[in-house]
């Protein structure tokens, strides 16, 4: 698994816990905040996995871990 989408998945979660604080204290900024983060995490996510899609057909033999 690439890096990318472990530190993707961890931006993503880290989106998700600013929006929903800034749901609960109605702090737009802090939403907002965790919306762009949240597409920050999918985005580096999506990469990480084309990376994998790449390595994988370059190297069939490969072990998934």
């Amino acid at each position: 698994m690439d890096k990318d989408r472990i530190e993707g998945a961890g931006k993503k979660m880290k989106g998700n816990l600013k929006e929903a604080a800034g749901n609960l204290t109605g702090d737009e900024k802090l939403r907002a905040e965790g919306k762009m983060d949240k597409a920050e995490g999918r985005t580096q996510n999506a990469v990480g996995g084309a990376k994998d899609t790449v390595r994988d057909a370059l190297d069939p033999d490969r072990k998934a871990p």
